[in-house]
């Protein structure tokens, strides 16, 4: 029979989804399963963005321009604007979610067997973007111990090479939840313009941070307008992971130009999705206010429960709603797919993405599990004390 591409063959399997025949098993068996696995926000979706779909006055579900409708692209600039961050709509691609962003921005900026830099553990899907675009990850290891912090930036002077392109970072941080200081981000400035490198930052999560913290931009970093580019969505801000809706941002003119002819070759982002997602920029300050404090203190209970069990490691987040949790265990995918199919607790079990995926250097990340502290907080301490049973009665 024909061959399967290698590339397909290396495509790596989602670490948050490749677990989900077993979680739907165990719902046939009747259990409840608490998701701690997926960043599924459970906040309701601005009621704004929800009724600009449902009367919207449409004859024809037509196309919108490539980059995205001009409106919408006028909006989000205005967003910006108001995070200090000071753009204007023409260095505003709207893509098909963070994801084709991600695609688009390695595209325009790298050739096949080119490399990125990204500090681990990471977004899992970075690996299965570097593997459709034939670009290599060049790991610089963030540890638990040190809360993934940046890692110093000779170890990232170490790892470049006349292949080394781009540094990509997610600020605030998915799976870890770190959220990068100014000092930071200045680091990083003055490592990509002495190496002429791209610098890409993934800020989907940028409304979420804790403690009194703010956000960052690399935007905001004066000297960076040809070398940074900018990934975003709507999916968490907004909690409408379904709309599909994301953008490329950069003041890079031949980024934007190339970009805009891999948008080209995909049409158009989706209509409707548009319509919802500037709806939505309307969402009022309050919203904001509201959910971080929520989410603060989904935070602070999660991080209380897990350092009350014995043997687990966690680091602190300072944004996002993940963390990264060390297990007294030996193989974390061994576990979670165990709990799924063979533990409960009066007929409850929880699902958990093993952290491994988020890594690209092989052996690591083996003992950890990404939690995601989308749930309420009762739900939160049912799943944490659930998990804490099972490492009493699990046996690698």
């Amino acid at each position: 029979m024909p061959r399967i591409s290698n590339k397909g063959v290396s495509m790596p399997e989602s670490p948050i989804r490749k677990l989900v025949p077993f979680a739907e098993q165990a719902y046939k068996e009747g259990k409840t399963v608490y998701h701690l696995n997926i960043g599924q926000p459970d906040i309701k979706t601005p009621q704004v963005a929800l009724d600009a779909v449902r009367v919207h006055s449409l004859d024809i579900l037509a196309y919108t321009r490539s980059e995205g409708s001009e409106g919408y692209r006028i909006k989000i600039a205005d967003y910006y604007a108001k995070n200090d961050i000071h753009v204007k709509h023409d260095d505003i691609i709207v893509t098909t979610g963070g994801s084709e962003a991600l695609l688009f921005a390695f595209g325009t900026v790298m050739d096949v067997d080119d490399e990125v830099i990204i500090p681990e553990p990471f977004y899992a899907n970075y690996n299965g973007f570097s593997t459709a675009s034939g670009v290599k990850v060049v790991p610089v290891i963030s540890k638990i111990e040190d809360n993934f912090a940046l890692p110093p930036i000779e170890e990232f002077e170490k790892l470049i090479t006349p292949k080394t392109k781009a540094i990509l970072i997610c600020n605030p941080g998915n799976p870890t939840g770190y959220l990068y200081s100014k000092e930071e981000i200045k680091k990083l400035a003055r490592i990509v313009k002495k190496h002429d490198l791209f610098l890409i930052a993934d800020e989907v999560y940028r409304e979420f941070t804790y403690d009194g913290a703010t956000h960052y931009s690399i935007l905001q970093e004066e000297g960076l307008e040809d070398y940074a580019i900018i990934i975003d969505s709507v999916s968490k801000r907004y909690s409408m992971c379904g709309a599909r809706i994301g953008c490329l941002v950069s003041k890079n003119k031949e980024v934007i130009k190339t970009a805009l002819k891999f948008a080209q070759a995909r049409l158009s982002p989706p209509t409707l999705a548009q319509i919802a997602s500037e709806a939505a920029l309307e969402t009022p300050q309050s919203y904001f206010d509201d959910v971080i404090v929520e989410y603060e203190e989904r935070r602070n209970v999660l991080i209380e429960e897990l350092n009350k069990i014995e043997g687990v490691q966690v680091g602190n987040p300072k944004g996002a709603f993940y963390c990264i949790a060390q297990l007294p265990i030996k193989n974390s995918d061994a576990f979670a797919q165990w709990l799924l199919e063979s533990f409960h607790l009066n007929g409850e079990t929880v699902m958990v993405a093993p952290a491994a995926g988020f890594y690209s250097t092989p052996g690591v990340g083996l003992n950890q599990i990404r939690i995601a502290y989308v749930l309420n907080v009762d739900s939160l301490r049912k799943a944490v004390n659930i998990l804490k049973e099972a490492l009493k009665a699990y046996k690698d």
